[in-house]
């Protein structure tokens, strides 16, 4: 049986302008690798040197790789496409193209970028019109060593971001506001007998968006700063099938209103390695208003801690552990203020949920619930306000 016992709980903030600078303040101790991405987080868009440029004067755009000019023209993606093709064929270390300027693309065409290029786009992308398929503002597959400094989005992408399948691939500061569509999904479901691999996301900003504003299937290797997402259709993050992954802040308003998402999703046995869940997926905090779910972990998942939790108003479960394992919600410290409840449950389609840890929480006008009885589950030095407590 388990215990509630008093214990003050510190609130967390919610201002947006302070999570900026919460990228790569990461709750792990700090690497060469976040070294270096704080370096980059400093970097004003444009900053540096390039090898290809393409540039907006009044309504034409030019390409250019030192002396030649590769494109001149009225369009912003071929302008986009021409630099990053003048860099040198077959190349094995990292060649950087610089945008200057704002334009439009077709939501049926994308950017492509091969292996050891860094894009850095400095204005606004909208996307118009409709496609169907893999369309993406920048697309990248079967690649090593893409780096996407900064982009913004807006209109109607089938993806902001897609990359399928690579090794070696950084996204600094991208802003996506959407009014459909994905924000950013990096899988390995091109083979997915090979997990794409070391991938690090520093802030994003996505909003508007149909379906989720960042998504991740197959991947080993993630490193996350902050994911800010408003309005989003599904989850603000969700981690299919990922493993070791280290993500700082998710912050959520709206995310998956009238839908089963949550803010923060894993599914589809993420932070399973081999057999097993050993803990891997290591996240700072969340913080939930509204949408459907705060925290939803599903589908054979698991190997995750949360250090806090911030969930208030969700029109779902605040948070829901379904046929999980080892999985540590307030490590640290948390809040849930209802409606939303706080459920452990299981589908007979999957081993019960096990060795499950809710504890350190403030819960106000909610309720902990569990059924049916997990396996090893721990309910510990949570605070009820007004709120019913069920468990095993």
């Amino acid at each position: 049986m388990g215990t509630s016992k008093v214990r003050p709980i510190t609130r967390l903030g919610t201002g947006l302008a302070a999570l900026a600078l919460t990228a790569t303040a990461l709750s792990a101790p700090a690497t060469a690798e976040t070294v270096r991405a704080t370096q980059h987080s400093t970097l004003a868009c444009g900053d540096g040197t390039a090898n290809a440029e393409a540039v907006l004067s009044g309504s034409t755009w030019t390409a250019r790789n030192g002396s030649r000019t590769v494109y001149t023209g009225t369009s912003m993606l071929s302008a986009m496409q021409a630099a990053v093709s003048s860099l040198t064929a077959g190349r094995t270390s990292k060649q950087r193209v610089v945008v200057r300027g704002s334009g439009t693309m077709s939501a049926g065409s994308r950017l492509s970028l091969p292996s050891y290029t860094v894009l850095d786009v400095c204005g606004t992308v909208n996307v118009t019109g409709s496609g169907s398929g893999d369309q993406a503002v920048v697309y990248a597959r079967g690649v090593t060593d893409v780096e996407v400094q900064h982009l913004t989005v807006t209109g109607g992408p089938l993806y902001g971001i897609f990359v399928r399948n690579g090794v070696n691939i950084t996204l600094g500061q991208i802003d996506m506001r959407l009014s459909s569509g994905l924000g950013i999904r990096i899988d390995n479901h091109g083979d997915r007998s090979v997990r794409t691999r070391n991938v690090r996301i520093d802030n994003v900003y996505v909003s508007g968006t149909s379906t989720h504003g960042v998504e991740t299937y197959g991947v080993d290797g993630l490193t996350v700063g902050t994911v800010v997402a408003r309005n989003t259709g599904h989850s603000g993050l969700l981690l299919n099938d990922t493993v070791n992954a280290t993500v700082n802040t998710v912050d959520a308003q709206g995310a998956g209103t009238g839908t089963g998402y949550a803010a923060f999703r894993m599914a589809n046995r993420n932070g399973r390695i081999g057999s097993g869940y050993p803990t891997n997926i290591r996240v700072g905090q969340v913080i939930a208003r509204g949408g459907g779910r705060g925290v939803f972990c599903v589908s054979e998942s698991g190997g995750a801690v949360i250090d806090r939790v911030d969930i208030a108003q969700t029109g779902n479960n605040a948070i829901l552990i379904e046929n999980c394992y080892n999985v540590n919600i307030a490590a640290q410290s948390g809040s849930v203020t209802g409606p939303g409840d706080i459920r452990l449950a299981a589908r007979s389609e999957f081993p019960n949920t096990a060795d499950i840890i809710i504890q350190n929480l403030r819960v106000t006008n909610s309720a902990i619930r569990e059924s049916p009885c997990g396996v090893n589950t721990t309910f510990r030095n949570n605070t009820l306000v007004n709120s019913a407590q069920s468990i095993c």
